[in-house]
């Protein structure tokens, strides 16, 4: 695994994120209107050369082995 970066709820995700990864992340923030979310942060990670981000609240975005962007919340992919 290799550490990526961090950044607050509602900023810039990282450039090299994909298209499809950077709408997840926008999708899962779009269903926080209305929380404090002030302190939460995103963190990615690379897993395999693919992306893994992960929210504050346990929301995990992931890119499957098939190309997939899944998103998880806990142990339920959304």
């Amino acid at each position: 695994m290799q550490l990526g970066t961090r950044w607050t709820v509602g900023g810039e995700p990282p450039a090299r994120l994909s298209p499809e990864v950077r709408a997840a992340v926008r999708a899962v923030e779009g269903e926080l209107l209305g929380r404090d979310t002030t302190l939460w942060r995103w963190t990615l990670t690379w897993l395999e050369n693919r992306p893994v981000v992960e929210l504050d609240d346990g929301t995990v975005i992931r890119v499957a082995h098939d190309g997939t962007v899944v998103t998880e919340d806990g142990d339920t992919p959304r």
